[in-house]
């Protein structure tokens, strides 16, 4: 027997303003969500005194309605209201707020009631739907309602362990918008679809996404004093809206298509066994300083979302201007919410933080002994699976490599592993003993964290590229409009006695195994490594070591290098390859030095150029280590031996190699000294060495053995 159910209650306008019946709202979740014959609005503000929802139709310079928040709407200091009919008969609608307020700088409250303000949990955001398009506003960046009616297909985040990623940072924009990449929607997400065969020919197994939270790329009125040509915010670390995907990275952004192409391309890169993980910036906004735009959280409540100094002005342990206040209870939880929401709703699988030490700061900047945000984010229940990355320093000088509070679940970019393997590359001394710290996953920084709280990275998008770390010995910044001020000095480079480019093969030959050295030692190295987009083809930013605001050839991939730097490709995908093949390479906890398997070595052992004889004068410029398979993963299972030895001396060593198990012969794997194709072999087609005592290993070269039965 059928029953008609009536409306309940609590669904029926209770108040009439203008043409839109309203009711009190719910005041959580904040934000806009769709509710039964309408939707519900909720905004926090500790201090304002009132608030007025703004309603646009999607695209009109003008509102089409402004409705205040009854005061017996507020529930606490949350605004709050359900309006009716919005959900079905004005779908194409945006919105914003306008707070009143105290407007008193010094006091720290820009309450202003001519600024319509952006929902800082806006799940889309409109007003910059193409890459590029500048469009005059009153409000530039519009709230959108998105609707959650994805279909996943059983996709799910990958769990791949730690230890087993290869990480590929990669710009969305910049994989594909350069002409050579021959995609149908260059620089979009749909595009990086496209190139998905190509991520898995190099055989990386995690893309690592800078910035695709919302922001301006027109933030910036600065030319480039070279060429005239507009600077923009190309990186993106400036958000406007934490849990809204970049609309000017879809080709669909113009049809509000946002959300489900990116959507899409997370699930096809997890149906190609590829994690993907976000880049997040909480440190500091778009804002910037006092002179900076209001656009969101400065005018809704200025005093809860920045760490601001007694006279009002703006704290900057970011460097941008402002720094958010994160380890206040409402922010806290804004961050907490957001990463909830992009695991739960985008199927991310960990999160890189930019700046993360602001993360352990109290609200007026002092370091805290046990931050509240990082403790929460270690131990919440929605983000247990999650990957969790700290950039463990910040613009205001603390440094946490290797003391960032882990609680068990942090990972840090290594920046001492990208320093010591910078130097070591360029044959400096007095190091060795660091350089095998590194090349072990930091047990001086990570013994009790284990091998995958170490990122280990030699180049990032923040610096030189690979190949111009081995092109100039000094940055050249003067297209960035800032005299050549911007970007760091300490590059750890060597130009190989030339600045730039150069028709030299004795240089160009020296260069391409300086960085066949690199991605050696990258990827031989414990802990879990990460490349920067175009290393692998030899990309070069004319050494440039801040690319930050340009849109063009510096940092956009030309895919024709592929083809002629086919020898620089191959050898990263077989380096990858090789790491992928042999778990010896990819332990959970750091070495004890000792045989705990009865194999009659232990699993590492340092070498020098005679075999059990390591060298750790500061003179040296040589190291060799052995891994036993038998202890590999821990003891785990079994592999091959595997030998390394690094003549990063100016001159040829002969290397005495360790005597193996008896029917066990070593076998090439790599030799960065030997012209291609002979300087690498496909993992499992090793060439059987003729001599298996001594192996000559050239000048500022890198050999790779395997040892394994006959």
């Amino acid at each position: 027997m059928a029953f008609d159910l009536p409306d309940r209650i609590d669904n029926q306008p209770t108040h009439q303003y203008g043409q839109y019946q309203l009711r009190a709202g719910k005041p959580y979740p904040f934000g806009a969500s769709i509710v039964r014959n309408g939707v519900n609005f909720a905004i926090f503000s500790r201090h304002a005194v009132s608030c007025t929802l703004v309603l646009f139709r999607h695209g009109e310079p003008t509102p089409m309605a402004e409705i205040p928040f009854p005061k017996e709407f507020m529930v606490g200091d949350v605004f709050t209201m359900t309006v009716f009919g919005l959900d079905s008969s004005e779908r194409d609608f945006e919105y914003g707020f306008r707070m009143e307020g105290l407007f008193a700088p010094h006091r720290g409250h820009w309450f202003n009631p001519d600024h319509i303000l952006l929902d800082p949990y806006a799940k889309a955001i409109g007003g910059r739907d193409v890459w590029g398009e500048y469009v005059e506003s009153i409000y530039p960046h519009r709230a959108q309602l998105i609707f959650d009616d994805y279909d996943w297909e059983e996709d799910r985040p990958l769990e791949i362990p730690i230890e087993d990623l290869v990480i590929y940072e990669m710009h969305v924009r910049g994989f594909t918008a350069h002409p050579s990449s021959e995609v149908k929607y260059p620089g979009t997400y749909a595009a990086i679809r496209e190139k998905i065969p190509y991520l898995k020919e190099l055989g990386v197994n995690c893309v690592e996404l800078m910035p695709v939270f919302e922001f301006d790329e027109h933030e910036y009125d600065r030319y480039n004093p070279i060429t005239g040509e507009k600077l923009i915010n190309y990186w993106g670390y400036s958000t406007i809206g934490f849990f809204a995907p970049k609309t000017g990275y879809a080709a669909t952004g113009r049809y509000r298509m946002q959300v489900d192409e990116l959507k899409t391309l997370i699930k096809d890169l997890h149906r190609n066994g590829i994690e993907v993980i976000l880049d997040v910036v909480f440190n500091h906004t778009a804002e910037g300083n006092e002179k900076g735009p209001t656009i969101s959280f400065r005018g809704i409540d200025n005093k809860t979302y920045y760490m601001l100094a007694p006279d009002g002005n703006y704290l900057n342990f970011s460097g941008t201007g402002n720094t958010m206040n994160c380890n206040n209870p409402v922010v806290r939880n804004m961050v907490l919410e957001c990463l909830r929401y992009w695991v739960s709703e985008y199927h991310i699988d960990g999160f890189r933080f930019d700046l993360a030490s602001i993360l352990g700061r109290d609200q007026y900047g002092a370091p805290l002994a046990n931050p509240p945000l990082i403790e929460t984010l270690a131990y919440d229940p929605i983000l247990a699976k999650c990957k969790l990355i700290a950039e463990a320093w910040d613009a205001g000088g603390m440094y946490q490599v290797g003391t960032f509070p882990a609680y068990g679940r942090w990972a840090e970019w290594n920046g001492k592993y990208r320093d010591t393997i910078r130097r070591f590359l360029r044959s400096d001394g007095g190091i060795i003993w660091e350089v095998a710290e590194r090349l072990q996953g930091s047990p001086d920084l990570y013994y009790s964290r284990g091998t995958g709280a170490s990122i280990n990275f030699i180049t990032c998008h923040d610096g030189f590229s690979l190949r111009d770390l081995f092109s100039y010995n000094y940055k050249h910044n003067i297209a960035n409009g800032e005299d050549n001020r911007d970007g760091t000095n300490d590059n750890y480079s060597w130009n190989c006695g030339w600045e730039g480019d150069s028709d030299d093969p004795n240089i160009i030959a020296l260069r391409h195994k300086l960085i066949k050295n690199a991605v050696s030692l990258l990827l031989v190295s414990q802990g879990v490594p990460m490349i920067l987009m175009g290393d692998e083809i030899a990309h070069t930013k004319s050494g440039n070591n801040n690319t930050y605001c340009h849109d063009n050839e510096l940092n956009w991939m030309n895919w024709a290098l592929k083809d002629e730097n086919s020898e620089i490709f191959r050898f990263f995908k077989h380096m990858i390859a090789f790491r992928h093949a042999h778990p010896t390479l990819r332990n959970r906890r750091h070495f004890v030095h000792r045989d705990y398997k009865g194999s009659g070595y232990p699993d590492i052992s340092w070498h020098g150029t005679r075999s059990w004889q390591p060298d750790w004068a500061d003179y040296s410029r040589t190291i060799a280590f052995m891994l036993c398979g038998k202890h590999a993963k821990n003891g785990e299972i079994e592999d091959d031996y595997l030998y390394v030895a690094a003549n990063m001396h100016w001159e040829t060593h002969r290397f005495e190699m360790p005597r193996l198990p008896p029917k066990f012969e070593w076998y090439l794997f790599a030799d960065t000294g030997l012209p291609t194709p002979l300087d690498i072999n496909e993992p499992g087609a090793e060439v059987r060495l003729r001599e298996q005592r001594y192996y000559t290993v050239k000048a500022r070269s890198i050999i790779i053995l395997v040892g394994k039965p006959i």
